[in-house]
């Protein structure tokens, strides 16, 4: 990959880490820190989770700081983008490394993980039930097709849908898909935990199945929503048409740019009748601050940075 890009990666890995979690966050803080690696990782005793990027050689480095650490069964997905996707490093200490309300007793215990190259095959069976376990402003701008959306807002409310929409499929085939895979492997755990028989999940997600599987053979459509400044990544993996409110922080659409309800820095047609004049009059104050040190060459938080301005960080 030329140096005129940056490496972005997902990863997760479940493994019972119990009270190292709390020395690894000064570990973890430091060598981000020293490598200028940016995004979020998050340490709990269940394990680790994060999203971040950099320059080619500090996340190889990151990697093998993750072996050292004995992370050696980490699921990582790679793209690739011309801008910094992340403000700053953020190291987080959590109760779990994907919030479910601590219900999952042995997150080690998942459904069957399918490779991307055999997914198609597995949810074009009519016998099988697909589901999408991300939240609704995700599934609203790309998702597989004939899959179900349960409208969740966040992933805590799935434990809702599988209460009052799957249990009584307890027997049926039940295929999952999430972003990067975390997500699915807490939700089939607690599945199988409450007695369901055949669980199977994409193993490495979305990102994983766009990494590996050829357009013109998917099934998957539109764009894939992503955790960062990208806002959504395409087929290719490349950035994607999606920019975010930062009124609301949902994904908005050219479309939705051009609503009269939509304004910079304000908000959007999801957001323009619940925000208060208020919180509308702050935002329009940040942003004339920001279009103010624009205006004038000078650096500023939210900066949009390309490798050669990062360099000089």
């Amino acid at each position: 990959m030329k140096s005129d890009h940056f490496t972005v990666i997902a990863f997760y890995e479940f493994k019972k880490i119990k009270s190292k979690f709390i020395k690894y966050k000064k570990q973890f803080n430091n060598f981000c820190n020293e490598k200028n690696i940016r995004g979020t990782v998050i340490l709990s005793p269940e394990g680790i989770n994060g999203a971040v990027a950099g320059l080619d050689d500090s996340i190889n480095e990151l990697i093998l700081f993750l072996n050292k650490l004995n992370f050696n069964k980490t699921e990582i997905k790679y793209s690739y983008t011309k801008i910094m996707p992340f403000y700053k490093l953020k190291i987080k200490l959590k109760e779990e490394i994907v919030p479910f309300a601590n219900k999952v007793k042995n997150p080690g215990k998942t459904g069957k993980f399918i490779k991307a190259k055999d997914w198609n095959n597995l949810i074009k069976d009519d016998s099988v039930l697909v589901i999408d376990v991300r939240n609704k402003y995700e599934t609203k701008i790309g998702r597989f097709k004939n899959s179900v959306d349960p409208k969740t807002h966040n992933f805590i409310e799935f434990n809702n849908f599988i209460e009052s929409e799957l249990s009584k499929n307890k027997d049926q085939n039940i295929a999952m898909y999430c972003t990067g895979g975390i997500r699915c492997e807490k939700a089939s755990a607690y599945m199988l935990q409450e007695g369901f028989k055949n669980i199977y999940q994409l193993e490495g997600g979305i990102l994983k199945y766009l990494e590996e599987i050829d357009q013109k053979n998917t099934l998957w459509e539109d764009e894939c929503f992503v955790f960062d400044n990208r806002v959504s990544v395409k087929h290719d993996l490349s950035t994607g048409s999606y920019e975010l409110c930062k009124g609301c922080k949902n994904p908005i659409s050219s479309d939705d740019k051009k609503s009269e309800k939509y304004e910079i820095g304000v908000s959007c047609p999801n957001c323009f009748n619940q925000r208060s004049k208020d919180q509308k009059h702050k935002s329009r104050e940040r942003q004339k601050q920001i279009e103010l040190f624009k205006e004038k060459g000078h650096s500023y938080a939210y900066d949009i940075l390309n490798t050669n301005q990062y360099k000089k960080y």
